[in-house]
C-alpha cells in the first residue's frame, strides 16, 4: 500500500522506514500511527527483511505529537490523533494511547530494529523508539521527554521501557524536568549507543544492519530478540534458563544449527535455510498482538 506520512523501502535485506512529514518535523499523527502499524506487519511477513532502520526525513526524527489542534490536542473527547480509535479501547472502555500501540508493535517485531536519530526526537518521537534494539544518533539530535511540561504523562509504555534502558534515576530526571538534551547526554545516559557526525549516521546504521543480515540466522535473531526483551521482566535467572533451555533443545538440531556449524568448520559463508514466517518454533516467547 502507498503511504502518506512514512516511506518504506527494502534493499539488500534491510528495510528502511522514514517518518516523512519534513515540513512538520515529522510530527506524529493518527495517520502516521496507522502506517507504522501496517509497515511493521509487512516487515514481519517478509522473509527478505532481515533488519530494520527507522529514521526521519529532513532535519528532525520526530518532533512529537502534532499540536496543531491546540489545547484540545490530548482531549480524548475532542482529538483522535493521540488515541488508537473508537474501536480500540481497554477492557474498561478507556481509549488506548496511540503511541503505545506503535511502541508495542515495534516491541513485538521479529526483526532487529535500529533507530537512527537524524535530528530532534521529542515526546512520542522518542518514546515510540524505546523498544527498538539499538539507537544511534547524529551530533545534531536532540531529545526530550516533555510530557510534564504539556500537562500529561509519559506514554507509549515508556514507564516500562525507559527505566529498564537507562535506570530509574536517569529516567525520572529526564521525565520530571521535561527538558531538551543533546546527543552527548543521551549517550552518557545510555539512551543511544553511539553518536556520529550527521553524514555518518545512516552509513553506520546500514553497516550494523548489514552485519546482521549477512551473517546470522533470521530465526535465531528473532528468538534472541524475544528472549532478551522477555528476560527484562523475568522473575529470576532460573526463569530465563528455562526459556533458553527450551529454545536450545528446539533449535539445536534444526537446519540452521547444522548449517551454522558446518559453514564454520568449512570456512565458508553460511546459507541459513530457515524462515521466520514458517520456521519460528513455538517455544519462542510471545507477546499479545498490539
Amino acid at each position: 500500500m502507498p503511504y502518506a506520512e512514512i516511506e518504506y523501502e527494502v534493499r539488500d535485506g534491510i528495510a528502511t522506514v522514514t517518518l516523512n512529514r519534513p515540513r512538520k518535523m515529522n510530527a506524529y499523527t493518527f495517520v502516521m500511527r496507522g502506517e507504522m502499524l501496517d509497515v511493521f506487519d509487512r516487515i514481519d511477513a517478509d522473509d527478505d527483511v532481515r533488519a530494520v532502520v527507522v529514521t526521519g526525513a529532513g532535519r528532525a526524527f520526530c518532533a512529537g505529537a502534532d499540536l496543531s489542534g491546540g489545547g484540545d490536542t490530548f482531549d480524548k473527547d475532542k482529538s483522535r490523533d493521540m488515541y488508537a480509535g473508537e474501536d480500540d479501547v481497554l477492557e474498561d472502555g478507556t481509549p488506548r494511547d496511540g503511541g503505545g500501540t506503535v511502541a508495542l508493535r515495534i516491541a513485538r517485531c521479529l526483526k532487529p530494529v535500529i533507530g537512527a536519530f537524524n535530528g530532534a526526537a521529542v515526546g512520542v518521537g522518542v518514546t515510540m523508539t524505546l523498544p527498538m534494539d539499538v539507537r544511534l544518533a547524529s551530533e545534531k539530535a536532540r531529545f526530550g521527554f516533555v510530557f510534564a511540561r504539556r500537562g500529561i504523562v509519559t506514554e507509549a509504555a515508556s514507564s516500562w521501557f525507559l527505566p529498564r534502558l537507562v535506570g530509574i534515576a536517569q529516567a525520572m530526571e529526564w521525565a520530571a524536568t521535561g527538558r531538551i538534551f543533546d546527543a552527548e547526554e543521551a549517550l552518557a545516559g545510555r539512551l543511544v549507543s553511539r553518536v556520529y557526525a550527521p553524514d555518518d549516521l545512516l552509513p553506520a546504521a546500514y553497516a550494523l544492519a548489514r552485519e546482521i543480515a549477512g551473517n546470522t540466522s533470521a530465526v535465531s535473531v528473532a528468538a534472541i530478540r524475544r528472549l532478551m526483551w522477555s528476560g527484562l521482566s523475568a522473575p529470576s535467572p532460573w526463569d530465563a534458563h528455562i526459556a533458553d533451555s527450551r529454545l536450545m533443545a528446539s533449535l539445536g538440531g534444526a537446519a540452521d544449527a547444522v548449517e551454522g556449524v558446518s559453514s564454520f568448520l568449512e570456512k565458508r559463508d553460511a546459507a541459513f535455510p530457515l524462515r521466520v514466517s514458517k520456521d519460528l518454533p513455538p517455544e519462542v516467547p510471545d507477546w499479545p498482538v498490539r
